[in-house]
């Protein structure tokens, strides 16, 4: 996993997608970026105290001095609605072991955020990954007092969660910013848990290295790419147990949710955050209804690549120029392609006129440009000939 799994050895891990992120660690716990332009030339000291105290007889003087910079004045409004996520699971059981030992034990641990306060509840956004399969979740506010969470909802396309804890010991909650807005150069503050509790509340600075970037994502580990993930680059040091944490602006608002890294030999500083502007819409539907509002064609698809070259004449009657698409496999009965009149082994080449040549370009168009309820056109080539249906988007939870 991505987090920080306490049951690993402590030995170096080559680069992997913890949360199906090809080539990356997910880290299920990662963070640590920010504000790499606060510099020890570029910090102005305000409000700073200085007291001199003699000691004995000597000319030697401790000096103390309290410092506030631009930097701690951003942790100070920010760390305490940062916590610990800590993924709780039964062990393997052992069949000599007393039943007190297939209690469960902490599987991994992450960040979370706490961006709500409601009457007796409080509301934390994290990662997916951070409690992906467990069976309780406990969290850890910046005091040290533990907490139970509740999943409301969680969202494997995007990688984010999001849980309810009583409200009583909440103090501090997080202001989102605008990510739509960032620059590239841009100073940025990261607060997590490297590494587990041990590290709670680190902190690290660095700058906004990229916007927009597309990463490929692996969902279910088959070696084929099955989305693509739109976050925010920073050279933050991010480190596993961060995942879940924030990326913070200079106003102490919170811009993006650390997610991942990538973890190669010869990559150094490349950090990745969900944009809070992305993740804000996420968030409200995980919070309200537990399950991310999608359109639905109500169909089974495969790749047109994975079927032989001799299958796309035989069976599908493919002209040999056509290279891409989607095949359908199977059509769901009373869902809109079934309506639409959709078939199986037909190949969707085009969606409103847009061309598809895979499953990711079906599911980016279907996901980032549609809504429940609109009317598609779709083209498919069917025994040989091009057809055009109108398809009615129906909701899939």
């Amino acid at each position: 996993m991505g987090y920080y799994n306490s049951s690993e050895p402590k030995k170096k891990q080559k680069g992997y997608f913890a949360s199906s992120f090809t080539g990356l660690i997910a880290g299920a716990l990662l963070v640590g970026v920010v504000l790499p332009e606060f510099t020890d030339a570029d910090i102005t000291a305000q409000n700073t105290t200085e007291s001199v105290e003699s000691v004995t007889n000597s000319n030697l003087q401790n000096v103390s001095a309290v410092v506030t910079t631009d930097v701690t004045k951003i942790v100070d409004k920010t760390s305490a609605a940062v916590v610990g996520v800590t993924n709780l699971q039964k062990a393997a059981q052992n069949p000599f072991a007393p039943a007190a030992d297939t209690e469960s034990q902490e599987a991994g641990a992450g960040s979370g955020v706490i961006y709500k306060k409601e009457g007796d509840s409080a509301f934390i956004v994290t990662n997916n990954h951070v409690v992906e399969g467990a069976e309780a979740v406990k969290v850890t506010l910046s005091d040290g007092t533990e907490l139970d969470a509740e999943v409301l909802g969680t969202d494997v396309w995007t990688d984010l969660a999001v849980l309810k804890v009583a409200s009583e010991a909440i103090t501090t909650v997080a202001e989102f910013g605008d990510s739509s807005v960032l620059k590239s150069g841009e100073p940025v503050v990261a607060i997590g848990n490297p590494l587990g509790l041990q590290f709670s509340g680190s902190v690290t600075t660095g700058v906004i290295s990229g916007t927009e970037r597309a990463i490929p994502i692996d969902i279910n580990n088959d070696g084929t790419e099955d989305w693509e993930s739109e976050v925010l680059q920073t050279d933050a040091a991010i480190n596993p147990g961060n995942s879940g944490g924030a990326l913070i602006n200079s106003q102490g608002q919170v811009i993006g949710i650390n997610s991942m890294k990538i973890a190669q030999d010869a990559v150094e500083g490349i950090g990745l955050a969900i944009p809070i502007n992305t993740a804000v819409p996420i968030i409200q539907d995980l919070e309200t209804k537990g399950a991310v509002e999608r359109p639905s064609m109500g169909v089974s698809i495969l790749d047109l690549s994975e079927v032989p070259a001799q299958y796309r004449q035989s069976q599908l009657n493919l002209p040999e120029d056509v290279e891409g698409g989607v095949v359908v496999q199977s059509v769901s009965p009373g869902s809109g392609a079934a309506e639409a009149g959709l078939q199986a082994y037909d190949v969707i080449v085009e969606m409103d006129g847009e061309a598809i040549g895979n499953v990711l370009d079906l599911r980016q168009y279907l996901y980032n440009k549609t809504e429940v309820g609109d009317t598609l056109k779709v083209k498919v080539y069917r025994g040989g000939d091009t057809v055009t249906v109108d398809l009615h988007l129906s909701e899939s939870l």
